[in-house]
């Protein structure tokens, strides 16, 4: 048995409607210069807007009636498109760095991942401290939590602590944000 043949849906397009896209009967018009028009019927909108070579946008679809403007839809398209790029440009990805440690660290090391620690708050990331214990240094953790508090205070003025030190099986984790 043979099955009829089903159209593809159509496209929805993205962005306000345009010209005969816009179904209402009558709309609230703002002309090219921004005056407001009041209540007008949706043909005549269409014919003013192609009279000035421009475009009839629907820009508030919600409202009763929608409010539709007379503007030049390429140039709208493309300042919207110039914004997206530059906020997307402007916004800062948050990233979660992760430095690992040994309850038994030396004083150097210490040195040398405090130094890490402190250039990663400067960028702006979050910092995951993981405090591993391994064979008998399980029976000594209050080392590791001397060692927890010692980083708390030394990083006090750059960052806050996010989510405070917690076990997971053989090690600790604690989140530290920037201030």
């Amino acid at each position: 048995m043979r099955r009829p043949n089903k159209a593809p849906p159509a496209a929805s397009k993205d962005g306000p409607r345009i010209n005969d896209d816009i179904r209402n009967a009558q709309i609230q018009l703002i002309d090219q210069t921004g005056d407001n028009k009041g209540t007008v019927e949706t043909v005549v909108a269409i014919r003013m807007a192609q009279e000035a070579g421009m475009d009839l946008v629907e820009i508030s679809p919600n409202t009763s009636p929608p409010v539709c403007k007379i503007m030049d839809y390429g140039k709208y398209k493309y300042s919207a498109q110039k914004k997206a790029a530059e906020a997307r440009k402007r916004q800062k990805t948050v990233e979660i760095k992760e430095i690992k440690l040994r309850p038994m660290i030396d004083d150097h090391d210490y040195d040398v991942k405090m130094r890490a620690m402190q250039r990663f708050f400067e960028e702006g990331d979050k910092v995951k401290i993981t405090l591993r214990y391994r064979g008998r240094e399980m029976a000594h953790q209050e080392i590791g939590t001397k060692l927890l508090d010692k980083i708390k205070t030394d990083v006090a003025e750059l960052a806050k602590v996010e989510q405070d030190a917690r076990f997971e099986g053989r090690q600790v984790v604690m989140v530290l944000a920037p201030r």
